[in-house]
């Protein structure tokens, strides 16, 4: 177990602190006066790397302003040093330190999964751990690849991608089978082992990264269909030979047989860094993701500490890259870098523990990797520009909607509130977040609105906003620097009730209404302190700012009242029949895959679903139809 060492917290002696240093492995905190975390750091020799920031004359203007700060110092011992790395990686992720580089994307990389156990193994979509019996291609840099790549092969390859459920259970062919997107294993007789396995090793040869040698195979077939004169056949493989270069041609960069290789790009300007990562895999470029980590970078003052800001920034960026990147996800065998790392032996020698083979970081040398790099430099610089150019337009909005409400401050966090029912039913209020300009949909929440009489509008934003913002300050959360309320006066006088009620600021309140016939660009906003409103122009940036959160808002609010609706129409129906539990609903909608499939199924299906006897099959059958 690591063994932590801290120093005593009245007054901070260095030179004392370093004579007792240890000089074994480990991870040291470094901590301001008011013991803020501000830097965490990892070393092969405590000692020699602590005290290499206080017995010497830093050039990197970051380090000495971080030195200047420093009251404190505490250090963990471990035992080897990649214990010191995945320490060190554990603790940035939980503290965020200033002076670190804080990289935020926790997703996982979604993969193609093909249940090979299977007798008829199926292509499927997955995120998460690897639990399932089978092979595992990818990653894909996100599940948009994954499914465009689904629906590409299953074009080509009729395999199947029905859940096991609906597999084991169907007596007829599906809709994939008619329109020739399945060769319909579930049916006997439609297609053969032989067949279908030979569509399944192509299939996993493609996604291997092996399509040339797929597209050799299946001319080879082609050829000899049309010499025996099976010339539908012939055009069949034709067919598939057509849409796998097709595929083919959708890759920037195509390298049969290459290793899985992911090259790394870095792109600087000002305070903003983006890390570029372009994924390669059998050869063939699959996506690339842009990065965009908080880096603390104060300003030079000449251009020779300027340029050696920035290399060093660099090499500080793809190193917490590196660590921080692949110990959460799998690492390629080769890992292109557009600059050097400090210890990349330590580096390579933590990913191959990791992932189990060998991990090269290298700078391309040869010509064909350095047109890789190229190219995911360029994929950099261009991220770099759009966010650049992104984060100044959400600021001149932010900074126009201001202005025309007389806020103090840009509204860098916004709310809005819109409400969604069906002639007063299943009532639902949306609450949608902007940070910065930008929706980030982790925030939103819906309120299912009741105790209320149906198609009250004005009680049902009450109530929300009541729920909101009593949650809100009950547990201390920062409020919103502006709340727009989707509605006219009425709203807006809801809005001051509850908020006079919280004692909350009122000035924070604007309610957005639709103009004459409804037509966009004719908005009225109201606010507590004018409620003759503001009428702006239909090209204000202000008014696109409001008009982009009031449809958002609005958005989530039907799509959330809709899932509502669905599903009290659908539990409403199964819950009226006499002896048809919860978990015998559950299997008939699993089982026929919908309300409206159970309605219109025959005594003899419903019988077929598991723990359906003959006698509940008749009252649910009877349900529907009627008796005789």
């Amino acid at each position: 177990m690591p063994k932590t060492e801290t120093p005593e917290q009245k007054k901070f002696d260095i030179d004392a602190y370093l004579k007792h240093l240890t000089e074994r492995p480990g991870v040291y905190r470094m901590l301001d006066a008011d013991d803020d975390i501000l830097y965490v750091g990892k070393a092969k020799n405590l000692k020699r790397r602590v005290s290499s920031y206080f017995k010497k004359q830093h050039d990197e203007i970051k380090t000495r302003a971080m030195v200047a700060q420093i009251a404190r110092v505490e250090v963990t011992v471990t035992d080897t040093e990649s214990e010191a790395l995945i320490l060190e990686n554990t603790l940035i992720k939980r503290y965020k330190p200033r002076y670190n580089i804080l990289f935020r994307d926790d997703k996982s990389y979604p993969y193609v999964f093909v249940s090979t156990t299977k007798t008829y193994p199926s292509l499927s979509y997955h995120r998460g751990a690897k639990r399932r019996r089978g092979r595992y291609f990818g990653p894909f840099p996100n599940a948009s690849a994954v499914h465009q790549t689904l629906h590409a092969l299953q074009k080509i390859f009729p395999v199947r991608q029905c859940a096991e459920s609906v597999f084991q259970n169907r007596s007829r062919p599906c809709l994939q089978y008619q329109i020739k997107r399945c060769s319909g294993p579930c049916i006997e007789g439609l297609v053969t082992k032989e067949q279908y396995d030979e569509d399944v090793a192509h299939t996993m040869a493609f996604l291997e990264g092996k399509s040339f040698e797929v597209i050799e195979s299946l001319g080879r077939k082609m050829e000899a269909a049309a010499e025996a004169l099976e010339f539908e056949k012939a055009g069949d493989y034709r067919d598939k030979i057509q849409a796998l270069r097709a595929i083919q041609s959708q890759h920037l960069i195509n390298q049969p047989g290459a290793k899985d290789t992911d090259v790394v790009a870095l792109a600087l300007q000002g305070n903003l860094v983006c890390v570029t990562v372009m994924m390669y895999r059998g050869g063939s470029l699959w996506g690339s993701e842009h990065h965009f980590p908080k880096a603390y970078r104060p300003k030079a003052n000449d251009d020779a500490s300027e340029k050696s800001s920035v290399d060093t920034l660099a090499e500080e960026v793809l190193s917490a890259f590196l660590l921080q990147h692949y110990l959460t996800f799998p690492a390629p065998k080769k890992i292109l870098l557009s600059c050097a790392v400090d210890e990349k032996d330590g580096l390579e020698a933590l990913l191959a523990e990791k992932t189990k083979h060998k991990v090269q970081l290298k700078k391309p040398v040869s010509q064909n990797d350095k047109g890789l790099m190229q190219l995911a430099q360029t994929n950099a610089d261009s991220g770099l520009k759009q966010r650049l150019t992104q984060r100044a337009s959400q600021q001149e909005r932010l900074s126009a909607l201001q202005e025309v409400l007389g806020l103090a401050g840009p509204p860098n966090h916004m709310e809005c509130f819109d409400i969604s029912h069906t002639q007063g039913q299943q009532t639902v209020a949306s609450c949608v977040v902007f940070k910065e300009g930008v929706p980030e949909p982790s925030a939103y929440r819906k309120f299912n609105i009741e105790g209320i009489q149906g198609g009250d509008d004005y009680a049902a934003m009450h109530q929300a906003l009541t729920r909101r913002y009593k949650r809100v300050l009950s547990e201390n959360q920062p409020l919103p620097n502006l709340i727009v309320i989707d509605g006219g006066k009425g709203q807006l006088n809801q809005a001051i009730d509850v908020f006079k009620t919280m004692d909350m600021d009122t000035k924070r309140l604007v309610s957005v209404a639709k103009g004459e016939g409804r037509k966009a660009g004719l908005e009225i906003l109201y606010t507590p302190l004018n409620s003759e409103g503001i009428d702006l122009e239909s090209d204000d940036m202000a008014l696109h700012l409001i008009n982009y959160i009031r449809d958002e808002a609005h958005r989530f609010a039907i799509t959330s009242h809709r899932r509502r609706r669905q599903k009290a129409q659908t539990q409403s129906q199964l819950q009226d029949i006499p002896g048809v539990g919860a978990k015998s609903r559950q299997k008939l909608l699993t089982h026929f895959g919908g309300l409206q499939e159970v309605k219109n199924a025959a005594m003899s299906e419903l019988q077929k679903v598991p723990g359906i006897s003959a006698k509940m099959a008749q009252s649910i059958y009877d349900f529907f139809h009627g008796e005789i």
